[in-house]
C-alpha cells in the first residue's frame, strides 16, 4: 500500500473495490489514476487495494451487545486510514447494478466502528468528502450503487459530489472514451 506523504492538509484515500487479480489494473482503477494524475503536488494519496485484505464477516451487535471493540488486524488498518483521510475515494466498479462485495464489507465495519465507544467515529467523519469513481455498462444502471453512497455521505454528514462515471469492460475501454478522459481531468479540484 504505497503512501505519498506531504505537508499538505488534503489527504486522498483511494479504496480500490475491483475484485480483479492484483497487477491487474482495470477501468475503474485506470480512471481513478488518471484523475489522481491532477491532484495538486501537495495531495497525499493513500492507495489500498481491498479484494484480498483480511477483513472478517461483519457481526451485528447493535441490539445485544450494544458495542464493539476496537477493531485489530487490517480492519484496524482500514480504520485508521479512513480516519486520516480528508477525502475519501470509491473506486467502485459496478458489480450486479450494485457495490462490489469488498467495499460492502467495508462500509458494514462502518456500523461497528459508530459503536465503538472511545472513537467517536461519526463525529469525526463528519466534514470529510466523499468521492466515487465508477465504470459500468450503461450510467444509468449505476446510479442505485451511487445512490446508496450518497445515503452513506449524508448519514455521517460529509460532502458528496456527482461521480466520475466512464464505460467499463473489458480492461482499456475507459481509455479509449474521450468524455470520461475530459471528466477526470479536475474531478477532484470540484467544490
Amino acid at each position: 500500500m504505497p503512501i505519498i506523504a506531504t505537508m499538505d492538509p488534503r489527504h486522498f484515500l483511494f479504496l480500490v473495490a475491483s475484485s480483479r487479480r492484483p497487477g491487474v489494473v482495470g477501468n475503474t482503477e485506470w480512471l481513478a489514476r488518471r484523475a489522481a494524475a491532477s491532484l495538486e503536488p501537495e495531495a497525499t494519496q493513500t492507495w489500498i487495494h481491498l479484494h484480498g485484505l483480511n477483513l472478517a464477516p461483519f457481526e451485528d451487535w447493535r441490539h445485544d451487545v450494544g458495542h464493539y471493540p476496537m477493531p485489530e488486524g487490517d480492519a484496524r488498518v482500514l480504520l485508521d486510514a479512513t480516519l486520516a483521510a480528508t477525502d475519501l475515494v470509491f473506486v467502485s466498479p459496478v458489480y450486479w447494478y450494485s457495490v462490489p462485495a469488498a467495499l460492502k464489507l467495508y462500509l458494514d465495519h462502518w456500523s461497528a466502528w459508530l459503536r465503538v465507544p472511545e472513537l467517536d467515529f461519526k463525529p469525526r467523519m463528519a466534514g470529510k468528502r466523499l468521492w466515487v469513481v465508477v465504470t459500468s455498462g450503461n450510467e444509468a444502471k449505476a446510479q442505485p450503487m451511487l445512490q446508496s453512497y450518497a445515503h452513506c455521505a449524508q448519514f455521517l454528514s460529509m460532502a458528496h459530489d456527482a461521480a466520475l462515471w466512464g464505460p467499463g469492460g473489458p480492461p482499456g475501454t475507459v481509455a479509449q472514451d474521450a468524455a470520461a478522459l475530459a471528466r477526470a481531468q479536475g474531478y477532484f479540484a470540484a467544490p
